[in-house]
């Protein structure tokens, strides 16, 4: 929900809307599996109740994007596969198993971008340098297989990143000026290509947490990212492999199409760049239409929605965590 000064209310199995000015809408709660709401939006007692019962998660997010707070009810799952999870914190040798596929899945995919990108460029020297930088992942790729450690396995896909990140203006294909960069700037971003890129990774984290928390898994006791209070590192583990899908690509392609432009943001003072309200919608929309774009799923030999997938690889680490799997296999698109 991203209407300031809106107002969400429950009417039996039904999520009332209303906008100032007296406007409203009308959707069937069954069709939230969680709600997010951005800015000043007011949720009402029998609403966030029933969420919460529910188990429907409400998170609170800035105008940025940025997390606030979180409301959902009593914790479920299994304590057993908790369990496991914990024990699995202890055993260096299963940490680095798992933190060496989600860091895999990310380094394969974005390689695809690369690739895919490379194809589509009509610039010569453009797609030499991204097949050049795609190369270089897929020696990155051949290095954390091969890694000894949690920490170099970090490093090799810290160094992965910035590469990538480096060319990230030779994937733009429309006006390069606005949208062109060469590192990422996070808290806050400093330009569209980055304030685009956070706000839709806060948006993947959040999703990724509540397929966690759909099988029973604790979201902040991840593998790869190093443990902190409040922060979801499962989640964040998780969601290395769908970075480059449903971040990365997501974000080039609405750049590329123009469905953004210079006009859908503002430098606020400190030199934060944030999206316009019309721009925030549009992105939103367009993050929600990508989850629905069906992929093919090797471990399940099955097409399926983009945004199931996250819970079906959910359901896979909790899998391998319980021992039914000898490895996490991430999700690799084709």
């Amino acid at each position: 929900m991203t209407s300031d000064r809106s107002y969400l209310r429950l009417d039996h199995d039904t999520v009332v809307v209303e906008l100032e000015g007296g406007e409203k809408k009308t959707l069937p709660l069954l069709a939230f599996g969680s709600i997010v709401v951005f800015g000043d939006v007011m949720l009402s007692p029998a609403l966030l109740r029933r969420c919460s019962e529910d188990g429907r998660t409400i998170t609170y997010l800035d105008f940025a994007g940025r997390f606030r707070a979180r409301v959902e009810g009593a914790i479920s799952g299994n304590v057993l596969l908790r369990q496991a999870q914990y024990r699995a914190l202890d055993s260096p040798s299963r940490t680095l198993d798992l933190g060496s596929s989600f860091v895999l899945g990310k380094l394969q995919n974005t390689r695809q971008n690369l690739l895919r990108c490379a194809r589509e460029n009509p610039d010569v020297s453009d797609s030499a340098v991204l097949r050049t930088t795609a190369d270089l992942l897929a020696d990155a790729i051949r290095r954390a297989a091969r890694a000894a450690s949690l920490d170099e396995l970090r490093g090799i896909e810290g160094d992965a990143a910035r590469q990538s990140f480096t060319v990230w203006s030779r994937m733009v294909l429309s006006d390069r000026e606005c949208f062109g960069m060469s590192a990422r700037s996070r808290r806050p971003p400093l330009d569209p290509a980055n304030a685009t890129l956070s706000f839709l990774y806060t948006l993947i984290a959040h999703d990724c947490r509540s397929a966690l928390e759909g099988v029973g898994l604790d979201p902040q006791a991840g593998y790869l990212h190093a443990l902190r209070p409040g922060r979801p590192a499962l989640a964040l583990d998780l969601m290395e492999e769908f970075r480059p899908l449903l971040g990365d690509r997501l974000a080039l392609t609405l750049i590329n199409r123009r469905q953004l432009t210079a006009a859908d943001f503002e430098t606020r003072p400190g030199g934060a760049v944030m999206f316009t309200e019309a721009a925030r919608k549009t992105v939103l929309s367009a993050y929600i239409e990508r989850k629905r774009e069906e992929v093919f799923h090797r471990g399940s030999g099955k097409k399926m929605g983009l945004g199931l997938v996250l819970h079906l690889q959910a359901r896979m680490l909790a899998r391998t965590i319980r021992g039914e799997l000898e490895h996490y296999p991430p999700f690799l698109y084709r």
